[in-house]
């Protein structure tokens, strides 16, 4: 008989420890978006259930309190009467008194042990964590009713740690935080593609969008010295001729060569009949809602510059410069292009050059455009560079280490940056030191170059001198391509 009261005993204080474990692990484990959007639905376990998550401190403090008691409750019983009931059965066996009773403790405590670590840890750890939002829904009102009724004990447990807490300088929190850091949201997007929740598109798309907050009309935009720009005093017939270039949108620039008058595209040219076209200003169609330019600072942050052209319903902002000088251009797809990659249209006859070129030569190396951005060349090939200055494209990187021009021919070695996210890409594991070779050089600055991958032991953050200073590659006129 007190065999089986010390079984049943333990076997009840073990349930009690399982149902106490099982309330700390589910709504710690707890989606609570998830519980929300149940609640909202009208489902009055669910809105319990929120009560709870919300006083999820004071809940914790509850949760171990139990456990403790329970557990020591369990250690309390099962000697006496486990131990004792298991030494009579022992009568038999002609060992000594002290030895059955000695050998009855320790089985009781072997089965103890057993059945608290499995039943009343292991498995509700487990199912709490496998099974949370249906655990959360049926352990509220016994969670809610314990809290009532052990309150007092719990708040004053509760108060003494948080005074601890408050002592060394620390503010308890009543409940976790529900939402997630951009942070947070990229390294859940790293986890979930690399266990394979998430293909390669859907991670990038999402971690472009992340970072698209990030950006400023600066990083996008297309700079001056790419963009074609015509005089007031230039023809209708002038703007025709541009046209062919596929590009839909022109800024008209002031005698200053700084003040934008207005920006101009096809919808003009068609107010203008064809014969009159080589003898009509710009100037005679600026000053209307539709040639207004909409301008933009370069500091603007993409967000804001694509709600300035959702609003004023354009296509195209003029970018200015913090001294008021035209800085550059950036257009809707510009801006979409950040987000979803490269958009080709039926004007686009090869890739821009912020695309994807393809990997070139046997030894991995790779050609890229200079204007590309550092965080790009990360993003697409897993090649971190160093953005220590201030620049923000490889062309930027390559000025910034030659300290002057750049000329073809011209190399740079500077350091691979290792990914502590992931694990060393082929050109990554077998070097560490990326050498920027520049192939095209427009206006002073590289075009193109291509980067190989060498042994640290070559050396890194070194400039050399091309064997022969060789011409400029792309005399282009002073206009380029928008």
């Amino acid at each position: 008989m007190t065999l089986t009261l010390g079984i049943l005993t333990v076997l009840l204080l073990t349930a009690m420890t399982g149902f106490f474990v099982a309330v700390e692990f589910t709504y710690v484990a707890i989606d609570r978006s998830s519980l929300a959007d149940l609640a909202d639905q009208g489902d009055a376990k669910a809105r319990r259930a929120m009560r709870v998550t919300e006083r999820l401190s004071f809940v914790l403090s509850g949760a171990q309190l139990g456990i403790t008691v329970t557990a020591l409750l369990v250690g309390y019983v099962s000697e006496p009467l486990i131990g004792g009931g298991l030494a009579d059965l022992l009568g038999w066996s002609g060992l000594s008194e002290a030895a059955r009773l000695s050998l009855g403790f320790l089985l009781a405590l072997v089965f103890s042990t057993v059945v608290q670590m499995v039943f009343g840890e292991l498995a509700p750890k487990n199912l709490s964590i496998a099974r949370s939002l249906p655990l959360a829904r049926h352990l509220a009102r016994p969670t809610l009713l314990y809290m009532a009724v052990a309150g007092p004990v719990i708040r004053f447990f509760d108060d003494a740690s948080n005074r601890i807490l408050r002592a060394v300088g620390i503010e308890p929190v009543e409940e976790l935080p529900s939402g997630a850091t951009p942070e947070d949201l990229e390294r859940i997007i790293d986890v979930a593609s690399e266990h394979g929740a998430l293909d390669e598109e859907v991670s990038e798309l999402l971690e472009r969008g992340l970072a698209f907050r990030e950006r400023t009309v600066r990083e996008v935009m297309t700079p001056r010295v790419d963009t074609i720009a015509l005089s007031p005093d230039d023809s209708v017939a002038d703007l025709v001729g541009v046209t062919a270039s596929g590009h839909a949108r022109f800024p008209v620039l002031a005698a200053d060569g700084e003040e934008v008058l207005g920006v101009l595209g096809p919808a003009a040219i068609l107010t203008v009949p064809p014969r009159e076209r080589a003898t009509t200003p710009l100037s005679a169609l600026l000053g209307t809602p539709q040639a207004d330019p909409v301008v933009v600072p370069d500091t603007l942050s993409l967000p804001r510059a694509l709600e300035h052209l959702r609003t004023s319903r354009r296509q195209l902002a003029v970018v200015i410069d913090e001294y008021g000088g035209f800085a550059g251009v950036i257009s809707f797809e510009d801006i979409a292009e950040e987000v979803v990659g490269d958009i080709l249209d039926e004007d686009d006859h090869q890739p821009r050059e912020s695309g994807v070129p393809a990997p070139v030569g046997p030894d991995g190396s790779i050609r890229v455009p200079g204007r590309l951005r550092l965080d790009e060349l990360e993003a697409r090939y897993d090649v971190d560079l160093p953005e220590d200055g201030d620049f923000e494209t490889i062309s930027g990187l390559v000025l910034d280490r030659l300290g002057r021009v750049a000329r073809v021919g011209d190399l740079i070695r500077v350091p691979v940056i290792p990914d502590s996210r992931r694990e060393p890409t082929d050109q990554e594991s077998a070097s560490s030191v990326a050498v920027i070779r520049v192939d095209e050089v427009r206006r002073h600055v590289p075009l193109a170059v291509t980067i190989t991958f060498e042994p640290a032991s070559a050396g890194s953050g070194e400039a050399s001198e091309p064997a022969a200073e060789a011409p400029e590659a792309g005399d282009l006129p002073d206009r380029g391509p928008a």
